[in-house]
């Protein structure tokens, strides 16, 4: 098991814990990784009845993380050439709809930022537990970059209006808000055993194989979540080497607007 994600196993109840605090559990190569795994091991075990996604250090998910490929950010492709971003976004895209298939029910404990990447594993959840203090945002298009795998499944949990005023403006919502548009289905005042533990005592009143059913007649009630998977790597590797990623993450880093943000006065 990666240190990036914690697994801890209790009953019929598995825990995956984001583990890098120091980066708000931002999504890194080996965290993808684990979490493939882990997906396609519950998959398969039918004697494991709920999956808790959860973040460590008081922060859900800050996103994907730039790290790996901050030398990529507004180069050119060279002629020729395999983009490496290409298979590192599409493994995020299998991530999501791995965890949209599972057959046990999918549970995302929020504590403080779910921000981009953090935002679309909300929207794979059956249910979302956040604290009041949580945020939910989806800041892509301010930083130049568009929002590519989530989209779908912001669209098919939100609706295609208010996933167009959340992807197109990089909306935030709080723990309230979220609520109110059915991105969380629970607000706590903050995160608590005591509190985990109702939810989870409710949740748990249902029993594994006819959730597993229920699940399946849903996703074909509603249809699959539109496979854009290449086609988003593609949008969001063109999106990083764009001058616009270059001065929008510049812009963010120095926590200044970035140049294409009018100002009041500019706008009227």
């Amino acid at each position: 098991m990666s240190s990036a994600l914690l697994i801890e196993r209790q009953d019929a109840v598995e825990t995956w814990t984001l583990n890098d605090p120091a980066s708000r559990n931002a999504l890194n190569d080996a965290m993808v990784s684990a979490l493939l795994g882990a997906c396609a091991r519950a998959a398969q075990d039918p004697t494991l009845r709920t999956v808790v996604l959860t973040g460590a250090g008081g922060a859900f998910c800050a996103g994907g993380s730039l790290g790996g490929f901050a030398s990529l950010i507004g180069q050119p492709l060279q002629t020729g050439q395999t983009d490496p971003l290409l298979a590192m976004n599409r493994s995020f895209g299998d991530l999501l709809h791995a965890l949209s298939a599972l057959p046990q029910l999918l549970v995302c404990r929020v504590d403080g930022a779910a921000m981009g990447g953090g935002f679309g594993l909300v929207c794979c959840a059956d249910h979302v537990l956040a604290t009041a203090r949580s945020v939910l945002g989806t800041p892509e298009v301010t930083l130049g970059l568009p929002p590519a795998q989530i989209a779908p499944f912001v669209w098919q949990r939100l609706g295609e209006s208010a996933a167009r005023q959340c992807l197109l403006q990089g909306l935030s919502y709080t723990a309230a808000q979220a609520l109110q548009v059915g991105l969380v289905h629970e607000v706590i005042e903050e995160d608590s055993d005591a509190a985990w533990q109702q939810t989870l005592s409710r949740l748990m009143r249902a029993a594994p194989g006819a959730v597993a059913s229920t699940k399946q007649l849903l996703h074909q009630l509603r249809g699959p979540v539109p496979d854009l998977r290449y086609e988003a790597a593609q949008a969001f590797a063109q999106g990083l080497r764009s001058a616009e990623a270059v001065q929008g993450l510049a812009a963010f880093a120095r926590r200044q607007p970035a140049p294409w943000t009018l100002s009041g006065k500019d706008s009227a």
